[in-house]
Formats: structure tokens, sequence, C-alpha cells
């Protein structure tokens, strides 16, 4: 039996596993170190009381004859269906079709998964730095080439950085598939209307489509900034949005989130005729998911309770307030830092040393983790992430750590 070869290519480890790898080392070297976590993008505060009391109340309806309830529908229960249309979507004048909505267990599978409908020969773009699984799942695919120093050789990238004020340039060769994730992860940036604007014109006109992520579009505190691709005109035609709960409302574990694919989006198949998208994400969800429990779907539908909305705000106004401690305090040092405004991420310029040496360094000194951003593509080196999701109380202890770099 031959394997998948292309996963012999594949850089070392998983990123955040290189992460644990090296924490794991330290703290067996190290066992008295207090460390103050703020790289993996976990959250720490618990499910709110309204997801709590609508989870229970699910968990008791299974355990009732009655009210028991087996597979459910294969892309989502209408009740948390309908609730995405009418809460996240109405508000902002975006009316969705009910079939245009698939719910999942996770934005890291969808956008992970989304790729096995391209075909082998599309060409991708990526934003650079980058969440990783864009890349890493169409490297596994074999769309990305090979690995050559520090970048792979099919792929186009779109520099980030300081110097262009982290708006990624257009494509500028023909490409099949670009990511977008804004509020971006690692950079804690983000993009106007008009900004994505120029991306979909440039879809349009070249018969592309955007795998964009929205999965920390609840921290967006600016008016200004769109919580949707949808909110920009033409949008429909060529965008594809992953959404999820993890980071709104603590569902890391819970574990569950939401795809829409509109009609409108269409692929060419072999002989050059339209497919319809949405259509595909059916026939591969039908035959490759069983779709989200019921009590963890019951849960979701309650973050849109008045009372769940509230509590759910209250938890991000907490890691929001995480995030302007670390943005001042790092400025405060002389530290050059973006992002943390609508965003539970900072993106730090490393002082003097290259970012895997910035993560050492941290660890040693500080006893503090953060992800070193040469993990998140080329354009990430000489960069670090920080993360707002630990406690108010080892947010500020450490950021004051950070006096013990000088």
């Amino acid at each position: 039996m031959r394997i998948n070869s292309e996963y012999e290519k594949m850089p070392g480890s998983y990123l955040f596993a290189e992460v644990a790898r090296r924490l794991k080392v330290y703290k067996e070297q190290h066992p008295d170190a207090d460390i103050i976590r703020l790289g993996i993008g976990d959250v720490t505060q618990p499910l709110v009381p309204k997801v709590i009391e609508a989870m229970h109340k699910a968990v008791d309806e299974m355990g009732n004859a009655d009210t028991f309830r087996g597979y459910g529908p294969d892309f989502g229960y209408d009740f948390l269906v309908n609730a995405i249309r009418d809460n996240d979507y109405a508000p902002l004048g975006i009316a969705l079709d009910y079939d245009e909505v698939f719910i999942s267990d996770g934005a890291k599978c969808d956008v992970g998964n989304i790729q096995e409908l391209f075909s082998q020969d599309a060409m991708i773009a990526i934003t650079d730095p980058v969440y990783p699984v864009y890349v890493d799942s169409n490297a596994m695919a074999g769309r990305a080439g090979n690995y050559i120093q520090d970048r792979w050789d099919r792929l186009v990238y779109l520099p980030c950085n300081a110097e262009n004020g982290f708006i990624p340039p257009l494509p500028e060769s023909k490409v099949d598939v670009i990511y977008l994730c804004y509020p971006n992860n690692p950079t804690g940036t983000v993009l106007t209307k008009a900004q994505l604007k120029v991306f979909v014109d440039w879809a349009k006109e070249n018969d592309a489509i955007i795998i964009f992520d929205a999965a920390y579009k609840a921290f967006i505190t600016q008016k200004e900034i769109p919580h949707s691709i949808y909110e920009v005109e033409g949008a429909r035609d060529v965008a594809i949005e992953c959404c999820s709960y993890s980071k709104t409302a603590g569902f890391t574990g819970t574990r569950c989130a939401y795809t829409i694919i509109p009609h409108e989006v269409c692929g060419k198949n072999a002989k050059g005729e339209k497919v319809e998208i949405n259509a595909m994400w059916k026939r591969r969800m039908a035959t490759k998911f069983n779709g989200v429990s019921y009590p963890v779907q019951r849960a979701a539908e309650a973050i849109y309770t008045p009372e769940g909305k509230a509590q759910v705000e209250q938890v991000i106004d907490g890691y929001l307030a995480n995030a302007r401690v670390i943005r001042e305090g790092l400025l405060a040092r002389g530290i050059q830092a973006y992002g943390g405004e609508n965003s539970p991420y900072i993106w730090l310029k490393v002082p003097g040393m290259d970012s895997w040496s910035f993560f050492d360094t941290l660890l040693d000194r500080c006893h503090v983790v953060g992800t070193p951003g040469a993990g998140f593509g080329p354009s990430g080196e000489g960069y670090f992430r920080l993360t707002a999701f630990n406690t108010a109380e080892a947010t500020r202890e450490a950021v004051a750590r950070f006096d013990r770099l000088k």
C-alpha cells in the first residue's frame, strides 16, 4: 500500500505542536517555573450561564424517550440555522437562504476541508503571515508543490508587514482561490469594506473564489470594519465565509461553527461548465460528516438570546481589555505592537533576534509563552504573536514581566 507522499514534504511539526513540545521540555527542566501562556489561542473563561442552561436542558431531553434525538439534519438544526440568519446577518442587511448555512464542529475543520472541492492543479493564494491550516491542508493535498527554504514553491504569497500597513497586495499571477482572515490571525489587523472590495472585484474579474475566515468578527469594535464579507457588494458571487463560536462564546472544547456558501459561488468542471460550490459542499457534508450534537447546537442557539448576548459580550469585553493591556504595555516598553483593538491577537516586532530565539528568551527570562511569527510564514519572521485569552490577572503579570527583557 502506497501512502500519500505529500505528507513527507511537510516541514517539521504543526506550529502549535512545536510550541507545546518546547514548553514541555522547559517545564521538565524548570518544574518550579510559573508559566503564563499567551501562545495558543485557547480561551480561559467558562461557558456563560445561558449556554450552560440550554445545554443542560438539551441533555435532559436526550434522556427522555419522548424528546430523544438521534442523527440530526445533515447541515444543522433549523433552530440554529435560523438564529444565525436572523442575528448574524439580517441586522447587516444580508439575506441568506436557509440552505446556504452549514453547521459544523469548527472553522478549522471547514477551512481545512473546503480544499477538497478544488481541482488538484488549483493555484492557491494566501496572505503571509497566515493561519497554518490554510497552507498545510493544501500541501497535504499536493497543491503547494515543494517546501524550499521557508516557503512552498507553488503557493502565491501575499506579504503583509509593517511596511505595507499589513494590507495584502493583490495576486500578480493567476490564482483560483484566495484565503483571507479578518480580523486577522495572527497579526490582529483588519481590512475596511473598501479594502475588501478590491479583493472581491479582483476575484470576479479573474474567476477566483475567496475563502473568508471570520472567526474573530465578535471582537470588532470599530463601526467601519465589516463583520461579514457579504457586506461588500458582489461578495455573494465569489466568497465562502467560515465562522466559529470558539472565540465568540468559548466553544474551543465544545466545538461548533458554521460556514456560509451562497448559491452564486461557482467553480467550473472539466467541460468548463459552472458548478455550484454549495451543492458540492452538501454532498461532501452528507458523505463525511454526521453533524454537531443536539445539546451543542442548543448551546450555540442560546448565545443569540438577549441574556446570552449580554453574557457573551461581557466575556469578549474582558478579552479585549486584556488585549489593550498587552498592546499598551508593549508600546510603553518601546516594543512596536499591532492589532489588539479589533482582535484578541497582538503582533509585536521582535527586538533584535529571530522569532524562535525570542520565544526561548521570553520563556526563559519572563516565563511567558507566545507564538513565533516564523511559524505563520516567511513574512512572519521578525514578529511574534501574543493572545488575550488568559485571565486579567495573568495578563497584567505577563506584561510586567517584559521588564526582565531589558
